[in-house]
C-alpha cells in the first residue's frame, strides 16, 4: 500500500459508528460477555441499478481504520457525559480489535446474499466495528459498482471522474477512489488522487473564460502557461460560431511554436450534433489530433446513446453527478449479521423466507466452467469439503451440479489479530476488478434485463438453517 494511503480518520475513529453499538458493548461487558467468542457476516441482498452484479470495494479503508481503532481521553470523557459506565470506559482505554477477519479481495466481482467478510472476534469487537464497515463497502461498492458500467458503456475511450463537487460531503473522498477500481482512468479529485497514488486529471472552468475580455484571448493565455497539456472549453459563448473557431485559431498558434492543443471540451448542449460538427471543422483545419471531452450529466445510458445509437466522435468523458452520487440507486443494502455466538450458530428470523440469514461459520467458493468463465458461487460451512453440488438459498428442490467446474476459494485471511494480512493499493483492486470482470459472461454484464448468476448453499448448510427454523418455531408454539 502506498505510504500516502493513509487512514482518513486520523483521530476519533473508535466513535465514528452508531450510539447503539456503544450501548450494547457497555451490555456485553457488563453482563460478563465481553469475551465471548462470535461471528459476523456481511452481505447484501439485491444489486444496485438493477445490474446483474456488483463490484466489491472499501475493504482497505475499513481494514485501516479498524487497525487504527482505539479509544482516546477526548472520547472517554465525551462518552463519560453521555452517562457510560466508569469500569466500561476503563475498559475502553485499551481496547483493541485483534479479531480475525476473512474477506473477498477488493475489486472482486460479487452477487447478493453471499457472505463477502466474515468478522471473528468476541462479540464487542466484532460488534462495534459494525457502523464504520457498513459505511464505508456499501459507499465504495456502490460507486465501484456504478465505474464499471461507465467503463462498459465507453468502451476504450478515456473516462475521467469529475463528481467531487455534486459528492456527498467527505463521501466524494472514497467515492473517487472506488471510481477508480470501477475502471475510470483519473480523477479531478486532487485530495484522493494524493492520498491513492493515482492519476489527476481537469481542464478549466467557464470562469476562466468569462475572466478575460474575450474567448480568444482566455485560450491564448491558457495555452501560453500549458502549452504541452492544453484542453479549452468551447460553449462558453457559443460552441460552433466562437468556441470551435477560436480553438482552432489557438491551435494552428501552437502548431507553429511546436506544442499540440490535446482537446477540445464540450459540456452543454446537443453533445452528439455538437461533437460532430466539432470534428468536422477540426478535421477540415487539419487537427485530426485534436481529441474531443465531453461532460454534463453523463452515465452509462448516455454515453452508450451517444456512441451506439448517434454514433458521436467523442474521445473522453468527464462523468461527474451521476457517477459520484451513484445514481439512480440511493445505497446498497449491505447489511452486517451474527452467525455464531459463543458456539453455538445463530440465525436471524424473518416470517419473509427470503430474508432468514445463513448461520454457522462458512466459506465461499467460485467455480468456473469448461470455457473459463464464471459459472456459479457456492456458501458452505467452514468445516466442509469442497462441495459438488449446490441449492437455491429458498426453493431447495432447485440444484445445480459443479462436478465439470474448477472451485477456487473466494476467502482471504485479510486480518488477524488486528494487523492487516492482505494488502491492495487503489491501482492493484483496479486491475483485479478488470480481471475478473473480464471473466464474467456478457449475459450478467448488460444493464436490461440481466441474467441471474447462480448463488447456492450445500446441504449441510441448508439442513443447518432449517433445523434452526424448525426449533425457533416450536418455541414459538410451545
Amino acid at each position: 500500500m502506498s505510504t500516502r494511503e493513509m487512514n482518513i480518520l486520523d483521530k476519533h475513529t473508535a466513535i465514528y459508528t452508531d450510539y447503539y453499538q456503544l450501548t450494547m458493548a457497555q451490555g456485553y461487558y457488563l453482563s460478563g460477555r465481553a469475551e465471548t467468542a462470535s461471528c459476523f457476516d456481511y452481505f447484501f441482498r439485491e444489486n444496485p441499478f438493477n445490474g446483474g452484479y456488483t463490484l466489491f470495494a472499501g475493504l482497505s479503508d475499513v481494514l485501516e481504520l479498524i487497525k487504527g481503532y482505539r479509544f482516546d481521553e477526548e472520547e472517554i470523557e465525551f462518552l463519560r457525559e453521555q452517562g457510560f459506565r466508569e469500569e466500561f470506559l476503563d475498559f475502553l482505554r485499551d481496547f483493541r480489535f485483534r479479531g480475525t477477519i476473512y474477506s473477498v479481495l477488493e475489486g472482486e466481482v460479487v452477487f447478493p446474499l453471499e457472505p463477502l467478510i466474515r468478522v471473528e472476534g468476541t462479540i464487542i469487537e466484532a460488534q462495534v466495528i459494525e457502523t464504520l464497515l457498513l459505511n464505508l463497502i456499501n459507499f465504495e461498492s456502490l460507486i465501484a459498482t456504478k465505474a464499471s458500467r461507465i467503463r462498459m458503456a465507453a468502451g476504450a475511450r478515456r473516462v475521467v471522474d469529475f463528481g467531487l463537487r455534486r459528492a456527498q460531503g467527505l463521501g466524494g473522498i472514497h467515492a473517487s477512489k472506488a471510481a477508480i477500481i470501477g475502471g475510470v482512468d483519473a480523477t479531478s479529485n486532487v485530495y484522493t488522487a494524493f492520498r491513492n497514488a493515482l492519476d489527476v486529471s481537469g481542464t478549466q472552468a467557464h470562469s476562466w473564460i468569462q475572466s478575460f475580455g474575450d474567448e480568444l484571448t482566455a485560450f491564448r493565455k491558457f495555452a501560453e502557461i500549458y502549452p504541452d497539456r492544453c484542453i479549452l472549453l468551447v460553449d462558453t459563448y457559443n460552441t460552433l460560431k466562437s468556441g470551435v473557431p477560436n480553438a482552432i485559431t489557438v491551435a494552428k498558434e501552437l502548431e507553429r511554436a511546436g506544442h499540440r492543443l490535446i482537446a477540445i471540451r464540450l459540456d452543454s448542449g446537443d453533445l452528439a450534433y455538437l461533437s460532430k460538427h466539432a470534428r468536422a471543422m477540426l478535421d477540415a483545419a487539419g487537427l485530426s489530433y485534436v481529441k474531443i471531452v465531453v461532460s454534463n450529466q453523463l452515465d452509462e445510458y448516455v454515453i452508450r446513446s451517444l456512441l451506439v445509437e448517434q454514433e458521436a466522435p467523442i474521445d473522453v468523458f468527464g462523468v461527474g453527478t451521476r457517477l459520484i452520487t451513484g445514481q439512480a440507486t440511493a445505497a446498497l443494502d449491505g447489511v452486517y449479521k451474527l452467525s455464531m455466538c459463543d458456539g453455538t450458530p445463530r440465525l436471524k428470523f424473518s416470517e419473509n423466507y427470503t430474508k432468514l440469514t445463513l448461520p454457522g461459520v462458512k466459506n465461499m467458493f467460485r467455480y468456473t466452467n469448461g470455457e473459463g468463465v464464471f459459472y456459479a458461487d457456492a456458501v458452505a460451512l467452514v468445516d466442509e469439503p469442497t462441495p459438488d453440488f449446490i441449492i437455491h438459498p429458498f426453493f431447495p428442490e432447485q440444484k445445480s451440479s459443479l462436478k465439470h467446474c474448477t472451485p477456487e476459494p473466494l476467502f482471504h485471511k485479510v486480518m488477524e489479530n488486528g494487523e492487516i494480512m492482505v494488502s491492495q493499493t487503489t491501482r492493484e483492486a483496479a486491475a483485479y476488478a478488470r480481471e475478473r470482470l473480464s471473466t464474467l459472461a456478457p449475459e450478467h454484464k448488460r444493464f436490461e434485463y440481466p441474467h441471474i448468476y447462480k448463488v447456492g448453499i450445500t446441504q449441510a448448510l441448508m439442513n443447518l438453517r432449517t433445523s434452526l427454523v424448525e426449533e425457533f418455531q416450536r418455541k414459538l408454539f410451545l
